[in-house]
This record gives C-alpha cells, sequence and structure tokens, in this order.
C-alpha cells in the first residue's frame, strides 16, 4: 500500500469536515464545464439551416468537442494528481471560456471551417470530469467513494442544462447572449471555485512525470477493463446526448421541433444524472459487478426497441429515458468499480485514462449514425444494431471480471 494511501485511510472524519459541500461545489463547477462542452449539440438544426450542412458534416461537427473532451482527459486526470482538483477546476473553466466565444464567433460569420476549430477548442470544457473523480475520491474513504463519484457524476447534468436552456436562450435573448452568458459564467464558476474549493486533507500531490504516469496506469489490467466498459455506458450517454436532437427531428420530423428535440434529450439526461449516484451507492453494497451486468442488459434491449423505430410518444419517451437510466447505473458502476481496484497514486491518471475512454465511445456513434443513414427508409437501424451488438459484447465481458470488494482498498 502507497504512503498516499496510507494516509487516505488514516484521516480521520474530523479532517474530512465539509467533504460533501466540496463535492457538491465541484459538482456545480462540473455542470458548467459540462453546458459548455455541449454547447453546438443544441443548436445542430440551426447551424444545418443556415451553413448548408449534410450529413456527414454534421456529425463531424457534433463529433469534434467530444473527440478532444475525451483525449484531453487523459492529461488533465494525471495534471490533477500533480496540482490538485482546486487549480485544475478553475485552470479548465477560465480556459473553456474563449473556447465558447470563439463558437459564437463561427456560428454569427456562418464559417463551418471555423465551427469545427472552435468545436476542437471547446473540447477542452469536457476534460472537467478528469478532474473531478480524484478530488472526489480523496475526500470520502475508499468504502464511500462509489456514492462520492456518484455525486460528482451528477454534474453531467450540463448536457441537460445545455439541451434545454441553450435553445430557448437563443430564441428569447439572441444566440450571440446566449454564448456570452456561458462564458461568463464559466469565468465566474471559475472565481467560486478559487475562492472557495480546496483539496482534500487526505491528498498529496504527485511529482510523477506526466508521461510515466500515464504509462503506468496503461500497464494497469484494471485500466483497460474499466476503459472498455466506461466506453459503452458514458459512450452511449454521450453520443445520445450529443445527437439526440438530431436523431429525433430526422426520425420524427413533424411532432418534433428543436425546442422540443432539445426538452427531450435533457430529460434524457436528467434520467441519467439520477441513476448515476444510485449506480455508485449500490455499488458500494452489493459490488459493481452486479450494477454493471444490469446495466448493459437495459441498454441492449433498449437499444433494440429504439432500433425499431416505434411511432413518436410515450413509448418512444419511455424507452430513451429507461436507456438513460441504465447507462447512469452503469456510470456509476464504472467508477465504483476503479476505487477499490486502483493504487492510490494513480487513481487520476486511471481516471482520466478511462474517462478518455468513455468520451471516445461517444466520439465514433454520431460518425456511424451519419454514415449508416438511410435516407430512402429515414432510418438509423444499422447504427441502432452495431449499438445493440457491441453492448451484447460489453455484457459477455463484464460477466468474466473479477468484482471489486464493497469497502476494500488496494
Amino acid at each position: 500500500m502507497s504512503e498516499s494511501s496510507t494516509k487516505t485511510n488514516g484521516t480521520d472524519g474530523a479532517q474530512l469536515k465539509g467533504q460533501l459541500g466540496q463535492v457538491l461545489l465541484a459538482t456545480v463547477a462540473s455542470t458548467f464545464g459540462f453546458w459548455a462542452w455541449m454547447l453546438i449539440a443544441p443548436m445542430q438544426k440551426t447551424y444545418a439551416d443556415e451553413l448548408g450542412l449534410d450529413e456527414g458534416q454534421i456529425s463531424l461537427m457534433l463529433a469534434t468537442p467530444v473527440l478532444v473532451g475525451a483525449l484531453g482527459r487523459i492529461v488533465v486526470g494525471a495534471l490533477t494528481d500533480r496540482f490538485g482538483g482546486r487549480k485544475m477546476f478553475a485552470a479548465v473553466l477560465l480556459i473553456s471560456a474563449p473556447a465558447v466565444l470563439l463558437v459564437a464567433l463561427a456560428g454569427e460569420i456562418k464559417s463551418f471551417p471555423l465551427l469545427v476549430v472552435s468545436g476542437f477548442y471547446l473540447g477542452v470544457a469536457g476534460t472537467i470530469f478528469a478532474v473531478g473523480i480524484p478530488f472526489s475520491s480523496a475526500w470520502y474513504e475508499p468504502k464511500r467513494r462509489g456514492f462520492a463519484n456518484g455525486v460528482f457524476g451528477m454534474g453531467m447534468i450540463g448536457t441537460a442544462v445545455s439541451a434545454f436552456f441553450t435553445p430557448r436562450l437563443a430564441e428569447s435573448i439572441g444566440y450571440l447572449p446566449t454564448h456570452f452568458v456561458v462564458a461568463g459564467s464559466l469565468v465566474l464558476m471559475a472565481v467560486i471555485v478559487w475562492f472557495f474549493l480546496r483539496d482534500s486533507p487526505a491528498w498529496e500531490p504527485s511529482r510523477q512525470p506526466l508521461i510515466p504516469k500515464v504509462t503506468g496506469a496503461l500497464k494497469l489490467r484494471i485500466t483497460w477493463e474499466m476503459a472498455f466498459l466506461y466506453g459503452i455506458v458514458f459512450g452511449g450517454f454521450v453520443a445520445f446526448s450529443t445527437f439526440l436532437p438530431k436523431y429525433l427531428t430526422t426520425i420524427y420530423p413533424d411532432d418534433v421541433d428543436a425546442v422540443g428535440a432539445g426538452t427531450r434529450t435533457a430529460m434524457f439526461a436528467v434520467a441519467a444524472v439520477v441513476a448515476r449516484p444510485i449506480g455508485g451507492a449500490l455499488s458500494d453494497r452489493v459490488g459493481p459487478k452486479v450494477i454493471s451486468l444490469i446495466s448493459l442488459a437495459g441498454i441492449v434491449s433498449l437499444a433494440y426497441i429504439v432500433g425499431q423505430q416505434p411511432p413518436e410518444g410515450i413509448l418512444t419517451g419511455a424507452t430513451f429515458i429507461a436507456m438513460a437510466a441504465a447507462m447512469g447505473l452503469g456510470m456509476g458502476a464504472v467508477f465504483a468499480w476503479i476505487g477499490p481496484s486502483t493504487p492510490k497514486d494513480k487513481v487520476g491518471a486511471v481516471t482520466g485514462v478511462v474517462a478518455a475512454a468513455g468520451g471516445l465511445g461517444g466520439y465514433f456513434p454520431p460518425l456511424v449514425m451519419g454514415a449508416t443513414y438511410n435516407a430512402e427508409t429515414n432510418s438509423y437501424a444499422l447504427g441502432l444494431w452495431l449499438l445493440v451488438i457491441v453492448g451484447a459484447v460489453a455484457l459477455v465481458v463484464a460477466g468474466m471480471l473479477r468484482d471489486a470488494r464493497p469497502g476494500s482498498d488496494s
């Protein structure tokens, strides 16, 4: 057991006083980061109409922020081990603000190349997740880290905030002012984080250089196992959060407009957000393997139903919400699995790699959906069948993995 692990286990409740408040503040910070990260998706129909984009261009526009947000998590997770959550939260929020303004400029001058470039930059906001997991883990004893990471994971409610509020703000106050509001919120949140967030007394900075630290994480078996599972559960969530407005307005053009699609996407995100801490807490009790299996079984069966393209209505809405909840349970389970299975000095690096895998899992589906869209039948069935197949493989893999013992530590 490492020195930092010993300190973590030896930190008493008095030293960890205020732990929930700190994790909740980190969750709020993450919410704003996710809002910025998913800023383009709710406006995709506006960009498509005004810039005359085809299916491939729309898919590229939606996928680019996801790619950068995914790969950047590897670096940000390792840097969090070195500099701590307070500094990294503030840095990510401040660096993301200009990206929001660049997106606004791209839309204002109707430049697709600039929109892709600004979307690339906007991906920085998505790396905020890799800051919060090691930050939250350090505030709680090992047996409650599933709960802590589940609470922090609720920051992905920012996807719902973005889907619900972005198109409405654009309609009410205008396109440019909407982006000014988001950019200003990021800066304000960075200031709040700097003055009120503090790293856990159980946390110790890692002085190991970045590349060896990431390489060390890649040598751990748990990193690859959890990266694969998280690529399905979180990747599916990101993919649907990004592509769902496009999917709904394409498949149900007479029933769903841009605002309605945003509302449905927000409900999808909320269901996943609510389920995530439940998945973490249940994993602390019964083990993350059981919860992961339930999650993956739900994703596979519900993706099959969506692939049948039922009429827009209660069944469709309930199916998407149930799928989101299944994904949320899985997200909570995966990070509850990482906690007791990873050396404490590598939590940030492993978190970064696994979180990156989740983001990459969300990068490819929009591209695949665009490439496999059948215009003659107005169907994305082939892309959804691929999700069913990959989810079934993940279900088998998860069944073969060794469970983490609730409350154990490395």
